[in-house]
């Protein structure tokens, strides 16, 4: 066992844990989501990229020596490296403007570096919690976007495939969930498909916005406390670190106080996941039956859908979706408050603005590769239902209003019974 000791007492420690007293603080005083930073390794792995870059601006600053530079920079690739995080267990959510996260990430690093290696002299050397979080928060959330755009481009290609294949299947249109006229059915593939693209462009520019940072502004973007030679290198630095083409904010003030890049982000992250929604509840209602509902498609059964109806197969892949996206727009609701609860010359909720959106990337990430591969993929059309309706009464009586016109097409409904109408078009025929 390890003591340390604050202003507010002492704390016995495990030697098996890395991280110290200010952490101990957080986890006792802030802890209630059961929501830890282990559980965002993204997020970690960025502030180790932070605080990799910070110490070697720090060494070029002459602020840090280069023994503890090679140190903090060793311990941190550890940390990039995957390793050691369990060794964050303070809740994602807690008051101080995340205090607690940027705490345990300098006592983890000061641990792995040696006793010579301080948290706060050496580690959080030029920096605040404000512009190491600002940063962390946007380089993970950069990082995690890659993987949902691969799922949302495979989940293109697949569309594009089923809309060629389903071209000559026709069924019927439904306009308020009213027979409407025939459709190629490929024309709901279609329309998703060309939705995705435009929705992964709008994606891909709010990633762009998130690549201007603050890192060397310090508390509130006025950059007191870091010295001029080390903001001269600290974007240069986390530049070659991480590989990104990050740069910083126009003015750093506003950078502390409006977080709407993230919130413009969560943004189109929602109405992703809203036009899977829909997709996804369009294929509850198309595939509904198997004897009473439209059972237009037939969904792939992947598990039993009832404890108490044997042989009951359920969408419960489309159905995942919806919820993750009910989810997602939760989140997003929170996320959009909490720019506007930003006081004076600092938005202390950027961190529980981040984190939501992070949960949210994940989520989307992980419901939209389970809804392509074990959903949509495999949706298979009931041509001869399609057929049925795609010769149904309304798009015959649509045909007749481009020949006749809408009103003379309106006066025989009003005249004839629908068999006495059909008999008609047939003799027309």
């Amino acid at each position: 066992m390890r003591i340390e000791q604050d202003a507010f007492g002492k704390v016995s420690l495990s030697d098996k844990v890395l991280y110290g007293i200010q952490t101990v603080r957080t986890v006792e005083n802030m802890s209630f989501s059961g929501k830890r930073l282990s559980e965002f390794p993204e997020y970690i792995r960025a502030l180790a990229q932070v605080k990799r870059a910070c110490a070697l601006a720090n060494l070029s600053a002459g602020v840090i020596s280069e023994e503890h530079c090679n140190k903090i920079t060793t311990a941190c690739d550890q940390l990039i490296q995957g390793k050691h995080h369990d060794q964050f267990p303070v809740d994602i959510f807690h008051g101080g403007g995340s205090i607690g996260v940027n705490m345990n990430v300098n006592e983890v690093i000061a641990h792995l570096a040696g006793d010579d290696v301080h948290p706060f002299d050496h580690v959080n050397a030029s920096q605040s919690t404000a512009d190491v979080c600002h940063t962390g928060l946007r380089i993970a959330l950069i990082a995690m976007l890659e993987p949902l755009d691969q799922v949302v481009k495979e989940l293109i290609a697949t569309l594009d495939k089923q809309a060629e294949s389903f071209q000559s299947i026709r069924t019927i249109a439904r306009t308020c969930w009213q027979d409407g006229m025939s459709v190629p059915l490929s024309s709901l593939f279609e329309g998703l498909s060309s939705a995705l693209k435009r929705r992964r462009r709008l994606l891909m520019c709010s990633s762009d916005d998130i690549h201007s940072i603050n890192l060397g502004g310090t508390v509130i973007g006025s950059g007191v406390g870091a010295k001029k030679e080390y903001q001269s290198a600290i974007i240069r630095e986390l530049r070659n670190v991480t590989n990104r083409s990050l740069k910083w904010r126009e003015n750093l003030y506003d950078a502390a106080q409006y977080p709407d890049d993230i919130a413009h982000l969560s943004s189109q992250v929602r109405i992703l996941g809203s036009l899977l929604m829909k997709f996804a509840n369009d294929l509850r209602l198309l595939s509904s039956g198997p004897e009473t509902g439209l059972s237009e498609l037939c969904l792939p059964a992947v598990q039993a859908g009832s404890s108490f109806f044997p042989g009951k197969v359920n969408p419960v892949i489309a159905e995942t979706m919806m919820q993750c996206s009910m989810l997602i727009a939760g989140n997003d609701s929170v996320i959009q408050s909490a720019v506007e609860m930003g006081e004076v010359h600092l938005n202390i909720w950027e961190g529980m603005i981040g984190a939501l959106l992070m949960q949210n990337i994940k989520m989307l990430t992980q419901a939209s590769k389970i809804f392509h591969e074990r959903c949509v993929a495999g949706i298979q059309p009931n041509t001869e239902q399609c057929e049925t309706y795609a010769t149904s009464f309304i798009p015959v009586v649509v045909e007749l209003k481009e020949k006749y016109g809408y009103q003379q097409v309106s006066k025989w409904l009003k005249e004839m019974s629908h068999d006495e109408l059909r008999r008609k078009i047939r003799e027309e025929k």
